[in-house]
């Protein structure tokens, strides 16, 4: 999926690592829990699933996050589309996220259904219940350029500490300009900076119960125009 794909190790438990900003992809812990309980809890889901929901992310990574969402509409029953768009600077090579996804057992159904996808580099995937898009390319820029407005973000991008990129401010602000009002966003850092950017956008941000050793988390609302 694109020429610049991301440069990675493997850990203990088959947990890749990327080289580049010496952090892992998921949880050493369990990466599916912490994406149910971060992602899908902090943004009230799947409760708010409806025809159309639109999710939106930074940082597409192993495709956890699309699988596990995914797998959670059609546990849900929701009658429809779930959209989905995520953008990644350094997309990992097919081969590695089939060998990353393979260690959740409880998303093989789904995994299956998408890894003939991933082959060849397609960056988007249209299947009866899913609209997905992958936008390859450096998020302050590619994010300004981007149409859409999404009624939940995903923000996970690499650790602030080594990615702060990904957490500055004036992206914080396109976040918010691509969100509907009453949307909500959702991280598994807790950083003070990243929250303060989210609240000058003009989201109303919480901090709950993080996942694993981590002590906290970030929720937002966005509950202006």
């Amino acid at each position: 999926m694109q020429d610049q794909t991301a440069d990675l190790i493997w850990r203990e438990g088959e947990v890749p690592v990327s080289v580049r900003f010496d952090d892992p992809y998921f949880s050493l812990d369990n990466g599916l829990a912490e994406t149910r309980h971060v992602f899908l809890g902090g943004n009230d889901l799947p409760g708010r699933f409806r025809d159309g929901f639109h999710i939106a992310e930074l940082g597409f990574g192993t495709g956890l996050n699309l699988l596990t969402a995914l797998a959670a509409w059609r546990a849900a029953g929701v009658v429809g589309r779930l959209h989905f768009t995520s953008f990644e600077a350094y997309p990992m090579a097919p081969q590695d996220m089939r060998r990353a996804q393979a260690r959740f057992a409880e998303l093989e159904g789904v995994a299956a259904d998408l890894a003939p996808h991933w082959q060849g580099g397609a960056e988007r995937i249209s299947l009866p219940d899913l609209e997905f898009t992958l936008i390859v390319g450096d998020a302050r820029e590619t994010l300004k350029a981007w149409p859409g407005r999404a009624d939940a973000w995903f923000l996970d991008g690499f650790s602030p500490a080594k990615n702060p990129e990904l957490w500055e401010p004036a992206l914080m602000a396109e976040v918010a300009r691509h969100t509907v009002p009453g949307g909500t966003a959702a991280s598994y850092t807790a950083a003070g900076f990243v929250r303060r950017g989210l609240e000058a956008a003009g989201f109303c941000v919480t901090r709950g119960q993080g996942y694993g050793r981590k002590r906290h988390m970030t929720m937002a609302r966005k509950d202006r125009p």
